[in-house]
């Protein structure tokens, strides 16, 4: 779960910088909230910063994204993904 607890802490560490509240995983809504984060990152219009990013770091973002999304669904398999 290191992929998954990396990850939120680097999304906390922005919802603190922008006065949101922070996730915690311990909270199913926040699960919901963090898949659909996740979503929204893999679309392919983020994923690639609208075709900005080289192949190389398109394959890193959608590699990491790919294990917290497994992680993620194998502490709550009730959590789905469009993107996935």
């Amino acid at each position: 779960m290191s992929s998954l607890v990396r990850y939120v802490a680097e999304q906390n560490t922005w919802n603190a910088i922008f006065g949101k509240p922070p996730y915690d995983l311990s909270v199913p809504a926040d699960r919901v909230r963090l898949a659909r984060r996740i979503d929204g990152e893999l679309s392919p219009e983020n994923l690639t910063m609208d075709g900005e990013l080289p192949r190389s770091e398109v394959g890193r973002r959608y590699n990491k994204l790919i294990r917290v999304a497994e992680e993620l669904q194998s502490l709550d398999p009730s959590i789905q993904f469009s993107e996935v």
